[in-house]
Order: C-alpha cells, then structure tokens, then sequence
C-alpha cells in the first residue's frame, strides 16, 4: 500500500492532507503531538482533529504522536514504513511572529531544524517521494511593505500600474529585510528544501502560503486570521486590530483548494519548486472588509479595539501571484474566494461558538 506521510496531521492544511490523500486511496500516516495547544493554549488544541480524523478514517489512518525535532522516533517512523512512502507532506511548523519571540530556540528547533530532520529522513529512506514543504510568504519579510500602496476606504491597495499588480511574483526578494525570528526560522527551512532538491535531485516542492483558511481551522489570536474573525465574532469575543487602520489586506486560500495543488504536485514532481499559494486577485479582503462579510453571515456586530502598532513582520498588503504554479498545472483551478470561506466556517462552527440562550 501506497503511503502518504503528513506531520501537522492535526492542523487545518495537514487534517486536509490526510482526508485527501486516503480519499486518493492511500494509506494515511500522520505525525501530530499538539504543539499547537503548547504554543497557543487549549483553545488551539488540535485534539479534536485526530480524534475526528481517526473515527472518520479508521484503519486508513494511522497516528503517531510524535515530535518533528525528536529524531530518533521519527526516524523509527520512517524505517518502517520506508519504500512504501509515496508523498511526505510536511505542514508542522511553529507559524506565530510573537511566539517566536518569546522561545527562538524553539522556534527554530521546530520549524529549521524540524524540516532538517524531515528532509533528510526521506533521502534516506524514501528518495523518490515527492517532498512538499508548506512554506510562508514571511519568507519575504518586511519588503512587500515597500510597495507603493494607496489607502482607499475600506484597504490598502497597489498602484495599479506596478509590476505586482495582479500579485507578488516569486522573483522578490527575500533577502536584505526584515523577517520577525519566525520568518528567519522559516526562510532557512524554505531554503534547506530547496537545497534537498538541487543538491540531492529530490522532488521537492516550496508553497509560499498566504493566509490558508477552512473550517478544520484552531482559530486563535495569534494565528488563523479568517477562522478568528468568525470565532471572535461569534462568541462576542474581542477582537484586537494590530496597526495600518484594519485596512491591511490579505489573501486567503481554502485548504480545499490547497490541497488539490498539493495533489497536481504529487502527480507531476519537479525539483526544488517554489511557488506562492494564496488566495490572489480571485480571494482577498482586508480586516475591515472581512469584519462587513462576518456581520452580514452571523448578523452579529464584531466587538473591536484599535492598537496603533502593526506587529513586527506583517504586511501591510499582500496579495500573491499563482501564476508561476498556474503555468506549471494550467489544469488547477481555485474554487473559493473570501465570502465562501467564511460562510463555510460559520456553518461549521455554529454549534459550537455561538452562545447558547
């Protein structure tokens, strides 16, 4: 049986990944010990994923709840499954700017270090598989916030005349900026598997990711920007706007519409691929815009309070070309937009974020 190896197997992008690949008829094993709810407390405990996964999956699912960064059991994980990994599809990561801050050596222990081990153990064992890596467009650090923006009533937007204008290509740079600790740890484990496929001839694949979204989402303050937007504003929660007026503007992917990228890959392997994935011009909405379309689905007024102070590393306005991946799989195309994602959280979640009376 065909294996597809998934760390993160919890997370929103990895509990994807698992449902899609056993969905293709592969057998599913995923590496998740919930740093999740470490980093960010129980509210982002991914508990209840594996638990669902499992029940969901049965015996085309197998769990290890193991550490990325501890070597030795992942290396065990690997022996024993070996030649039959077809896909490693590697989503673990520590993904917060002000976690990072407080723990570097975490920090980068997890998401370098961690990629390190990844990488290597499927040169060892499994050579051929394809090996994808999930990214961050903070790899770019703080140069998209150069851009020559103009501020309109409810974003910030790029002069339309600018090379960017239809999204950032991968030709930016990411050096020379700066990165917040997080996106320093992410750049050396974007760079290591790019490295992987040249040096190595692996088949490896580097997805930049905007925001990454879906319903299978922890939300939480810190990390989950669509998903915490809709929890915050149905549970009547406060919800804190870091800078730039509410009008910074993100991209927003669905993890469904991810994962049939993913797939593409999988089928047709390059080396050392890198690639921007996000919502681009098709899905994008600043936070004044999404807090409008999370009112009109929950009927609900959002509570917020202003901080007159980005965070360190976050982008004023980031929309992304998938241009560059559309041209290699001119066969993939993107179902959801912004509107959609929300309402597919909402409905997901009703049950469990809205007060009961």
């Amino acid at each position: 049986m065909a294996v597809a190896l998934v760390t993160g197997s919890g997370g929103l992008i990895g509990s994807e990944a698992v449902r899609h690949f056993a969905g293709l008829g592969l057998e599913v094993v995923g590496i998740d010990n919930d740093m999740r709810q470490e980093f960010f407390g129980a509210e982002a405990s991914t508990a209840w994923n594996v638990q669902q996964l499992s029940a969901d999956l049965g015996a085309a699912y197998s769990h290890h709840g193991v550490d990325i960064r501890d070597r030795d059991s992942l290396g065990k994980i690997f022996k024993r499954y070996a030649g039959d990994i077809a896909v490693v599809i590697h989503t673990a990561a520590q993904p917060s700017h002000d976690w990072a801050v407080r723990d570097p050596f975490t920090d980068f222990d997890v998401n370098a270090g961690g990629t390190l081990n990844m990488l290597q153990f499927t040169r060892e064992h499994c050579i051929e598989a394809p090996f994808i890596h999930c990214s961050t467009n903070k790899v770019y650090g703080d140069t998209p916030n150069r851009l020559p923006l103009i501020e309109q009533e409810t974003r910030w937007e790029i002069d339309p005349s600018h090379a960017y204008a239809d999204g950032i290509t991968e030709d930016m740079s990411i050096d020379q900026t700066l990165h917040s600790v997080f996106g320093a740890s992410k750049v050396a484990a974007d760079v290591m598997a790019q490295e992987y496929g040249r040096y190595f001839g692996m088949k490896t694949a580097i997805f930049r990711g905007g925001t990454l979204t879906g319903p299978a989402h922890s939300a939480t303050e810190l990390h989950g920007f669509l998903g915490y937007v809709m929890r915050a504003n149905m549970e009547r929660r406060l919800y804190r706007i870091f800078g730039y007026k509410g009008k910074q503007v993100r991209d927003a992917i669905h993890s469904h519409d991810v994962l049939s990228a993913f797939e593409a890959f999988f089928r047709n392997p390059r080396s050392a691929a890198v690639y921007n994935l996000g919502g681009g011009r098709h899905s994008n909405c600043s936070n004044l815009e999404a807090f409008a379309m999370a009112e009109k689905i929950s009927g609900t007024e959002m509570v917020t309070e202003y901080v007159d102070e980005n965070r360190i590393g976050d982008h004023q306005w980031w929309i992304g070309s998938m241009a560059a991946f559309q041209a290699d799989y001119p066969e993939w195309k993107q179902v959801y937009d912004v509107p959609m994602i929300l309402q597919e959280i909402y409905e997901a979640n009703v049950g469990k974020w809205v007060p009961q009376s």
